[in-house]
């Protein structure tokens, strides 16, 4: 296991790591998160737009000031991020699809699920998401039940059929599977490595004391970027799987 005893960022992926799929955290992970912020500064990072965040994080903690300046949020997939000054959300930095290559990155997903997208009998709202600096693919749609999501792809053989084809169309882009149901693709570079090496530089804290935790680290998962960086990576199956971490680095 990870000596945690160094580590001054830990660095959170959100869905299937902190939350269930577009759910809020628990009461449990409330509280391990709030502990977290009294002595380590925590940077979540995540494919979601903003109010994603607000929903199923932000909006279930209650901070002090001094634990809210120890909370970044990194959106898009480490493409844009936030801080917290005085109480007021502040841009670090952003990036986001300008026309042309929104423009790419959707016909790219047309001919893909054209070739390899077998539809289900019911979905539950979009299949495609533009969240501004990242496209999103959701098998069942952006609001698809956990249990439904759960059971589509559990050997991600659908969604690599759809990337294999993604591919062939845009390579110039980043394209990784994240979540139950989804494919997410922002520009090149603009990843999860990206997010947590500007992290590095923003806050003035060593790869080498940054821990990075997510349930994505497989070949072509939406976490696997991290293990780029060279920061120490944490595997987790579950959300209780990160309680019982959060839980040994606070008792450090």
């Amino acid at each position: 296991m990870t000596d945690f005893i160094k580590k001054r960022l830990i660095i959170f992926d959100l869905d299937g790591t902190l939350a269930q799929s577009k759910s809020s955290i628990d009461s449990e992970m409330q509280c391990l998160i709030e502990e977290l912020l009294k002595t380590r500064k925590v940077l979540v990072i995540s494919g979601g737009k903003w109010r994603q965040f607000k929903v199923q994080l932000l909006d279930k903690l209650n901070l002090s000031p001094e634990q809210l300046v120890n909370l970044f949020i990194a959106t898009g997939g480490g493409s844009s991020m936030y801080r917290f000054e005085e109480g007021e959300v502040r841009e670090m930095y952003s990036n986001v699809f300008d026309h042309e290559e929104r423009e790419k990155v959707l016909e790219a997903f047309k001919y893909a699920m054209d070739a390899a997208y077998e539809k289900p009998e019911k979905t539950y709202g979009d299949i495609i998401e533009d969240r501004g600096s990242q496209i999103t693919f959701s098998g069942l749609g952006q609001e698809a039940p956990l249990e439904e999501k759960n059971k589509w792809d559990p050997d991600r053989k659908k969604r690599q059929a759809i990337v294999y084809k993604l591919m062939e169309k845009i390579p110039d882009f980043e394209i990784h599977m994240g979540g139950a149901t989804s494919i997410d693709i922002t520009q090149k570079g603009k990843d999860k490595a990206f997010g947590i090496r500007n992290a590095s530089d923003r806050l003035g804290i060593p790869l080498e004391n940054i821990l990075y935790v997510g349930d994505a680290l497989y070949p072509g998962g939406n976490d696997e970027p991290a293990l780029e960086t060279g920061v120490d990576c944490q595997a987790v199956k579950d959300i209780e799987n990160t309680k019982r971490l959060i839980k040994e680095i606070i008792s450090q």
